[in-house]
């Protein structure tokens, strides 16, 4: 079995993000959950009442400028510096602390944050247990951790099943070369898994929900949102080309009498607190 190194897997997501800047907010802003907040929005609730706050894999800094809005202390820390480069042209982010770091070397003292909140990036991280052992480090006794994680489909007859039942022959047939490292640790993909990594560095188990994710539109905007993957990256571009060719014209017959496609993906909200 090939051993992938943390290195290896690190280098893979600096590309990745120096290629596609804001590749995920630029899929998830515009999804809404069924009381009509974003994901985003929907992590920054959760921490309402904690002063500092760090955003761990902040990326283009979207999650902090809600947060910054809503009148939090902000850091923000990411591997990539281009998904940086544009969090600090927000202007609500002028002078905000936006580190370019790993997570499980946190540039930060000890106890200098009331909360901390990942969108859609702790379930990347190699090494999950030091980088638990660094946000318990770092956060004060008492102190919030909200997570959002990726649920994959809804379940239904959607365009994201859609997406996924096109994309898997190519992924599968892919040869080495044009392969993604693993990313990631699968404990963080479920409850269990969640509590297995964070108790032991003095967590208290998550409260744990699932959000369906609304992410229709025209069948070119779902396209769009939805091929923001990493798989894509080292694939075969006239590949990537064929299947979004197969995509549009079959999206097309799950219109609504609007013309909107239908796409829901799940995420997974795991919120827990250190001893």
């Amino acid at each position: 079995m090939e051993i992938v190194t943390t290195a290896a897997q690190e280098a893979f997501l600096r590309e990745f993000h120096a290629r596609h800047p804001a590749a995920t907010s630029s899929m998830m802003s515009h999804g809404r959950a069924p009381d009509g907040r974003s994901s985003y929005e929907i992590l920054r609730d959760h921490v309402t009442g904690h002063l500092r706050v760090l955003d761990l894999g902040c990326g283009d800094g979207f999650l902090l400028d809600l947060l910054a809005e809503a009148g939090h202390q902000v850091t923000g820390v990411d591997l990539s510096s281009a998904d940086l480069a544009l969090a600090r042209q927000r202007p609500a982010l002028h002078g905000v602390p936006l580190a370019t770091g790993r997570a499980q070397e946190l540039p930060f003292p000890d106890g200098g944050f009331d909360a901390c909140v990942s969108h859609m990036a702790f379930m990347l991280m190699p090494d999950i247990d030091q980088v638990t052992a660094e946000v318990a480090r770092v956060l004060v006794p008492g102190g919030r951790l909200a997570l959002i994680l990726s649920g994959g489909g809804a379940g239904g007859s959607g365009s994201y099943e859609l997406f996924q039942k096109l994309i898997r022959p190519a992924l599968d047939g892919a040869p080495p070369e044009q392969r993604i490292p693993p990313l990631g640790d699968n404990r963080t993909l479920h409850r269990d898994g969640i509590d297995e990594i964070l108790v032991p560095a003095g967590f208290s188990p998550v409260a744990w929900t699932t959000e369906p994710i609304d992410l229709g539109g025209t069948a070119e905007q779902v396209w769009a949102r939805l091929s923001a993957i990493y798989n894509f990256m080292p694939l075969d571009q006239a590949v990537v080309r064929s299947i979004e060719e197969e995509f549009l014209a079959q999206a097309t017959q799950l219109a609504d009498a609007d013309g909107r496609i239908p796409c829901t993906m799940n995420v997974h909200l795991a919120v827990t607190g250190r001893s």
